[in-house]
């Protein structure tokens, strides 16, 4: 059986392709980079983090680009010997504008390198290349319309690309409005039994989230509405595990069996998502009259799913501890926005330790010293070893839980001008900053080692100097405000767990942390 999610914490948009006996998902990242991480499985039970494939600033610069901006909804396939991504490079999403930029990068191996990107369009998001029996390769995508009284999800536009002039060509043909579920994105085509199905995610990504199916005998339309609509959805079933299923992605086996990976939620209290959009999978098979409908008798999504008749093929256990012995971060690590070059970040300066040099505040959507990687269990700890010397009050170092610049938690040591180096705890909800203890705790000189303790909407922090006993700073804190949900606006990427640094007088103080354990605990 496969146990779902399939990828924990924030893996949302999920796009699926077979290659051979390899199956491969790649999945949004947002203002994180580096961009669109693939994970890797041989039996759809077992996966792997493999790679990332947006490395370069020239690929995606986001810089500047807001909270839950980024890469959006990238859609990886594969045809004659070439792996095609097309991704969204979203600058600014709120209110009645949305700057969206179309664009695709190709290579011959999975692994990279991967071109500079093409680009296709602005018009709206979630862009999709489908990849027809005769050789022409089509684009659909969602229509952002922004005036006042229309339908903003205007439907699925389809455009032809060119290989050989590397751009859309042809005239540009909605093809598709939606049904009465409304809010019409995500869209992929596929081909079977002389029809093309277009698949569709519905109503917002939230809890009526939905996956809808329609099919038409010709590309461009028109196009029948399955009567079973929608072939998936969580809606109105609270006491399923998984909610808000929809944004799907089909793959057949080598068996000839079909499954569907999606996007879900798991509120750890009062509908708020703190891990964030998940991945999980469900087994499909399609009907008599040439429909498709997920196994088990009902359009929801299952927890325990039927594995494929493919050999298990399980993988190594990711190691709890980085001691940032290597020449490079792990798949496991995030930078905000900007990568991980040397102005700012070294795992050579000193060998053994991740330095970062102190920029911006977290509140900057430009450049912060932040590496972080994402909570995937609801029950977890992490604890970092970190040497600080702080001059200032406004250089902070210590250890971080990042939603976006309007929402942490951070465990911060810095310098006061009569306590010298010491520790406390700041907070941002909503944008309010707050400092939660009533002076901030002297330290003195020395290796500083900070942890945190999470249990589903409550976190405990701790703290000791060098090898000494843990102690306890702060209350126990409420921090569903790290949640998709918790913002009166829609956001998208869950909570991260990391390590940061920030100089304010731009004097570049630098921090060393010795190691980083992250460690589930059920």
């Amino acid at each position: 059986m496969i146990s779902n999610p399939i990828l924990r914490g924030f893996h949302p948009d999920p796009s699926i392709v077979r290659v051979g006996d390899d199956f491969y998902i790649a999945t949004s990242t947002f203002e994180w980079f580096p961009g669109v991480l693939v994970h890797h499985s041989k039996d759809l039970v077992h996966w792997r983090p493999l790679t990332s494939i947006l490395t370069r600033s020239s690929q995606l610069n986001m810089e500047g680009n807001v909270d839950s901006g980024g890469a959006w909804a990238p859609c990886l396939s594969y045809h004659d010997g070439i792996f095609y991504l097309i991704y969204t490079d979203v600058k600014s999403r709120k209110g009645a504008f949305k700057d969206t930029h179309n664009y695709m990068v190709t290579a011959s191996d999975i692994m990279g390198p991967w071109s500079e990107p093409i680009y296709l369009n602005s018009s709206g998001f979630d862009p999709s290349l489908f990849h027809d029996e005769d050789g022409r390769q089509w684009l659909v995508n969602m229509i952002w319309d922004h005036r006042k009284g229309t339908n903003s999800f205007a439907g699925i536009i389809l455009q032809e690309y060119s290989k050989d002039e590397k751009k859309l060509i042809g005239p540009k043909t909605n093809i598709f409005r939606g049904t009465q579920l409304r809010l019409t994105e995500g869209p992929h085509i596929y081909k079977r039994n002389g029809y093309y199905y277009l698949l569709t995610a519905e109503g917002g990504t939230q809890y009526n989230h939905a996956v809808t199916m329609a099919r038409s005998r010709h590309i461009d339309g028109p196009y029948e509405v399955d009567p079973a609509n929608p072939i998936l959805t969580s809606a109105g079933k609270p006491e399923l595990e998984l909610q808000k299923a929809g944004h799907a992605s089909l793959v057949e086996t080598q068996n000839g069996e079909w499954y569907m990976v999606h996007l879900v939620g798991r509120p750890v209290k009062d509908q708020l998502c703190m891990l964030g959009r998940e991945t999980a999978i469900q087994r499909c098979h399609w009907t008599d009259d040439d429909w498709l409908a997920v196994d088990g008798g009902g359009n929801w999504p299952q927890s325990k799913v039927q594995a494929p008749r493919l050999p298990s093929h399980p993988f190594p256990a990711e190691p709890s501890v980085d001691r940032f012995d290597r020449a490079e971060l792990g798949l496991q690590w995030n930078t905000l926005r900007i990568p991980a070059s040397p102005d700012w970040l070294s795992l050579t300066a000193r060998p053994g330790f991740l330095r970062l040099w102190g920029q911006e505040s977290m509140s900057s959507t430009h450049r912060q010293s932040l590496v972080a990687r994402r909570q995937q269990s609801m029950y977890c700890e992490a604890e970092t070893s970190m040497e600080y010397r702080p001059e200032h009050y406004q250089q902070m170092a210590g250890l971080i839980l990042y939603y976006d610049t309007r929402d942490y938690v951070y465990l911060r040591v810095t310098h006061h001008e009569e306590l010298g180096t010491c520790i406390g705890i700041i907070r941002s909800i909503d944008g309010v900053y707050d400092e939660l203890l009533d002076q901030d705790i002297p330290l003195g000189e020395g290796t500083y080692r900070l942890k945190v303790n999470i249990q589903r909407d409550k976190a405990k922090f701790m703290y000791a100097v060098q090898d000494g006993e843990w102690n306890e700073i702060g209350p126990e804190l409420d921090v569903s405000h790290l949640s998709d949900e918790y913002a009166e606006y829609i956001r998208f990427t869950g909570n991260f767990i990391g390590m940061c640094v920030q100089d304010l007088s731009g004097e570049r103080k630098h921090a060393d942390f010795d190691d980083f354990r992250y460690e589930e605990l059920t």
